[in-house]
């Protein structure tokens, strides 16, 4: 069983306030997602700098609404996407943040974490509801856990728990707590685990260290 694809979706104002959204832009909201989501449900997942931008349009509408942010990149890393594309020059995003659209430094300076999707014309797309963060901000455990972790987990389910009591419905789901024990979607369990299947194939939270059956948390009653 999965979860649900993360992406952008357009919801009412009561969405927006009940759940705190932080990333949530006027007409943008995003469903909320652990690091290890983004991965599992992105075409793509690179570590890259940005060497350029520029804003193009479909040759075939003059509508300001489908102009897109077209990022020259400068490939570092690939954790996932291998099988679909053998080279990405750029990435594109909607030029205005209330569809969604990512504003990134392109200075060249900044390495930033990338995850997208693959659009029918074979073009690479990231957006707001994407997991887009400068690779410094990242912990060094989830820079660890793009390399294998993350994917192992991948049969996995992520509950998220907003308010208590919470629990998890089946074997294979691990409840995030974040939002209730932190405040936040970036909290410990965001920065520090990843959910993974066990060797019973049940799920838990593992955080590192020793293989998995040794360090698996349960949480599943916060």
């Amino acid at each position: 069983m999965g979860v649900p694809v993360p992406g952008c979706v357009l919801l009412g104002l009561v969405l927006l306030f009940t759940l705190g959204l932080d990333k949530a832009a006027e007409g943008c909201s995003c469903h909320p997602a652990h690091p290890q989501q983004h991965f599992c449900y992105s075409d793509v997942v690179i570590r890259a700098k940005i060497s350029g931008e520029k804003i193009v349009s479909p040759s075939n509408t003059s509508s300001p609404y489908m102009k897109m942010v077209q990022y020259e990149i400068k490939l570092i890393k690939m954790f996932k996407g291998f099988d679909k594309v053998k080279d990405i020059q750029y990435v594109y995003t909607p030029l205005y943040s209330s569809l969604c659209g990512v504003k990134l430094d392109s200075n060249n300076k900044i390495q930033y974490l990338l995850s997208g999707h693959i659009r029918r014309d074979g073009k690479v797309s990231i957006g707001l509801c994407d997991f887009t963060e400068p690779w410094d901000n990242l912990s060094l455990t989830q820079k660890k856990n793009l390399n294998y972790r993350y994917q192992m987990g991948c049969d996995c389910k992520i509950a998220p728990c907003y308010t208590v009591p919470c629990s998890t419905i089946t074997d294979n789901e691990c409840l995030w707590t974040d939002w209730v024990l932190d405040n936040s979607l970036s909290g410990e369990q965001a920065r520090q685990h990843a959910c993974i299947k066990r060797s019973d194939g049940s799920c838990g939270w593992y955080q590192g260290g020793p293989p998995p059956e040794k360090d698996l948390l349960d949480l599943s009653d916060p």
